[in-house]
């Protein structure tokens, strides 16, 4: 008992500086629920992943053999004086990769390996003469042999042998695909109708969409050369020709190629593609992601005609177990499961019990932190690339639930995405699971029932940017909700304003969709006020991404392009003719975009320095104040600031540039000065001090005005744009839109609030306003109740997820909604309503 007590009890961080943290000191809690908190921007990440999770990884990485590292991804070592005391950790990010398409919440969560040896071991195989074979401890031991006995079993009834399928032999990753679909459940079929763009165009004037694909616009003087006309409408075109243009023969023909640049090749061997040819060539050929987005478009999926979307070979359907053949057991919901593994045991002998007992209690090991983390309405046949973050993330959760680790710190980036506030419970409950294993937990997080419910909080603030990085407090809950200092204290203590801005009636303007059959939608009609901020709502599942992103939006699109709408829309009225989705993804994948290039700010600087004396003494157009382009950018680093070594058995490292110090541009560059400044020393200003900079130039004041207006005044010009949080790239989406009209436009956020404190959700509601002002109409999928609160129009779907949801369940304002005695959401709402009374 001495020696425990003489064992570290906190982690001790000295010195962090990662990003804008300013040299921190902070101890955090071991064997706790440590909840970290702040705006957005101000830092919390940094300390989490930053510094806790990368030291933390990366120190168990190192005690790893040479060879083993060379293998695995190690991080650098972060900005920090010392780290004391801290565990391996491991990390739940905000933002899981997309799985592929081969991945289904089945193999996600390990839960399909489990099924597929019951299958294997309980189940009722069929003999090749369609005898079934009852459950026996004589086929599970065939099962476990090894060579040529694996599996070989015979047949009571006519005595014939034959091989049982094993776990392996029931997967549709392994020798179980289909053959047609190689595993998918989908097959890729060219689309006829995407082919010819406009029959009322000619060849020349690009009637046949898929000969704009790169490296085929010049077919159409090939076609002229094989004597099809290409000056006439494709429609007026004989039945010849556009067999030829649709079907023509792959071949050669001699004639006179120009190519781009002017220059003439005489008697040049030109290949022939016709309209099909070069969209399955160009599949074939393509490496980039964009030309194969491009290419996609002329194809369309649908189910596999041979395994009818179970992705397995047909004939291992007809092994059943608990009466279920496997693909059926994979389209239960995660909820039935339970009842179907009863089904399972009650067919098996009593020789069999202690068996089946151990495949089943991995099986509930498995299951049951799905259940807890609200994800009972999935199916273990839903493609994992159709999950949205939240369901990835809590699958993450799962997994790492059930290894029952001890002695490690979880860093968790907003495990509460995408979850339902009556599911928060379930997710406390895993926390309070991981502690009680002896595990350290820390969670960033804004939602206030998590903060809440945490050991410790700490508190980076007090602003964002370089106004944040800093310990604004620490503590228990009830500490921080006394604390005058803390930004999260009033909504810890009730005491916070909720209202962020003034919630309009309903108008009698309304735009109406209907969708006959999606998911789990059936029949359901909805009508969305116009020029109003509606908040659709709803358990994880409900409905509400089928309803909007796969529905509403592509139907107003095409019906903007005067095609048809999506099959399972069946009506639209709707006087909106763009659309506009805002998300929280990152802005860019490269450093090379920042601040200043993703608005127009760059664009005019470099007209700007390109109008000065010197500039033009040299020379230099504005092509020249790009650190994107040879002229402008550092050769040493290409215009990144950073360059990276390769250390052998170390990690790579990024050092900054020794030639432009991470300035990015030549050094020549900076001798062109407007008003004494360097192009940059601009791209060093952030938006306020250059508000006072450039109150002289209307272009690059107006871009700087709406930044501020949305709250990132702190940012600086020069700033990467994939380093912004979720909230800041969100709002830094929005600057684009917010100087026009928009009376025909409709804004669609996908949860919104990811990544935002309470504080920054008030923020982003005045922008909204703004949009609204303008005449914009507003649809937000959110679960954030200070967010639905401020909403005129609720649409509450449910009543909860799966084969459970699908229904409206309400449609109107907040006081109405508060008194509905059924929806899930409203008696949320109640609940935290009245801690702010």
């Amino acid at each position: 008992m001495r020696n425990a007590e003489k064992l570290p009890q906190q982690i001790e961080v000295r010195g962090g500086k990662v990003h804008n943290l300013k040299n921190i000191d902070i101890d955090i809690p071991l064997h706790r629920f440590v909840a970290i908190s702040g705006l957005s921007g101000s830092g919390k990440s940094s300390l989490a992943m930053g510094i806790l999770y990368e030291e933390g990884s990366r120190r168990y990485l190192e005690a790893l053999s040479t060879y083993t590292r060379r293998r695995l991804k190690t991080g650098n070592k972060a900005k920090v004086e010392s780290v004391k005391h801290i565990p391996s950790a491991l990390a739940l990010r905000q933002r899981p990769a997309i799985p592929s398409e081969r991945a289904t919440v089945g193999t996600m969560s390990e839960l399909l390996n489990v099924i597929r040896l019951v299958f294997s071991r309980l189940g009722r195989p069929v003999c090749p003469n369609g005898h079934q074979l009852s459950p026996s401890l004589k086929i599970a031991q065939a099962m476990s042999k090894t060579g040529d006995q694996m599996g070989l079993i015979d047949c009571p009834t006519c005595g014939v042998d034959f091989y049982a399928y094993s776990a392996e032999d029931l997967a549709f990753n392994s020798s179980g695909a289909c053959e047609k679909c190689h595993g998918t459940g989908k097959v890729r079929q060219l689309d006829e109708n995407k082919l010819i763009a406009d029959e009322n165009l000619s060849l020349n004037e690009g009637a046949i969409a898929s000969w704009r694909l790169p490296g085929r616009n010049f077919m159409p003087s090939v076609a002229e050369q094989a004597g099809v006309r290409v000056d006439v409408p494709f429609k007026e075109l004989t039945a010849k020709e556009k067999d030829f243009i649709l079907n023509g023969p792959q071949k050669k023909f001699k004639m006179d190629f120009r190519t781009s640049t002017g220059r003439v090749f005489h008697d040049f061997n030109v290949l022939y593609e016709n309209a099909h040819q070069a969209v399955l060539e160009s599949a074939k050929t393509s490496k980039s992601e964009r030309s194969q987005k491009k290419i996609s478009e002329f194809f369309h999926y649908s189910t596999c005609p041979v395994c009818h979307g179970t992705r397995l070979r047909p004939e291992l359907l007809q092994q059943t177990a608990g009466k279920l053949n496997i693909a059926e057991v994979t389209e239960l919901s995660l909820h039935e499961l339970p009842t179907w593994k009863k089904q399972v045991l009650a067919t098996l002998p009593s020789e069999m019990t202690k068996m089946a007992q151990a495949i089943f209690t991995e099986f509930d090991d498995d299951l049951r932190p799905l259940l807890e983390l609200g994800l009972d309405y999935l199916t273990l046949a839903r493609n994992g690339n159709s999950l949205s973050t939240g369901e990835l993330q809590r699958i993450q959760l799962a997994r790492t639930l059930r290894t029952e680790t001890t002695g490690v710190l979880y860093v968790l980036d907003e495990p509460s995405i995408g979850l339902h506030p009556d599911n928060i419970q379930g997710l406390l409950n895993v926390f309070k699971q991981l502690v009680a294993q002896g595990n350290s937990l820390v969670v960033v997080d804004h939602n206030v029932d998590i903060i809440k419910a945490a050991d410790h909080i700490i508190e980076i603030g007090p602003g964002s940017g370089k106004q944040g990085g800093h310990i604004l407090a620490t503590g228990t809950p009830k500490e921080l909700a006394a604390n005058k200092d803390s930004l999260i204290g009033p909504y810890l203590s009730g005491k916070a304003e909720l209202n962020a801005r003034k919630v309009c009636s309903l108008t009698t303007k309304k735009m109406t969709l209907a969708i006959s059959d999606h998911y789990n939608l059936h029949d359901v009609k909805v009508e969305l006020p116009l020029k109003r901020l509606t908040a659709v709502t709803g358990f994880s599942g409900a409905g509400k991404t089928s309803l909007i992103l796969d529905s509403l939006v592509p139907a107003i699109k095409a019906k903007a392009k005067g095609e048809g709408l999506p099959a399972q829309v069946s009506e639209l009225e709707s006087p909106i003719k763009d659309v506009v989705s805002v998300d929280a993804s990152p802005i860019g994948k490269s450093t090379r975009s920042t601040t200043a290039t993703y608005t127009s700010i760059m664009d005019n600087l470099r007209k700007l320095f390109a109008k000065q004396p010197l500039a033009k003494e040299r020379h230099y157009t504005p092509s020249y104040f790009s650190y994107n382009n040879k002229q402008g950018g550092c050769l040493e680093c290409g215009g990144t600031g950073v360059v990276t070594l390769d250390v052998q058995y170390l990690p790579d490292m990024e050092q900054t540039c020794p030639i432009c110090a991470g300035k990015r541009y030549r050094p020549e560059i900076s001798d062109v000065k407007w008003r004494g400044y360097s192009i940059v020393d601009i791209l060093a200003l952030d938006v306020a001090q250059a508000l006072t900079v450039f109150k002289d130039e209307p272009k690059i004041l107006r871009e700087l005005e709406l930044l501020r207006e949305v709250g990132l005044d702190y940012l600086h010009l020069g700033e990467s744009t994939p380093s912004l949080s979720g909230g800041e790239a969100q709002r830094l989406k929005l600057v684009k839109h917010l100087d026009h009209k928009q009376k025909t436009t409709l804004f669609v956020f996908d949860e919104p609030t990811i990544g935002l404190h309470p504080l920054d959700v008030k923020v982003l509601l005045k922008v909204m306003q703004k949009l609204l002002d303008q005449g914009a109409t507003i649809i937000t999928i959110t679960h954030d109740q200070n967010l639905i609160v401020n909403a005129d129009n609720i649409l509450d779907l449910g009543p909860r997820g799966g084969k459970n949801g699908g229904k409206v369940i309400f449609s109107g304002p907040l006081s109405e909604l508060l008194h509905h005695p059924t929806s899930l959401t409203a008696k949320a709402l109640v609940d935290y309503l009245a801690h702010f009374e």
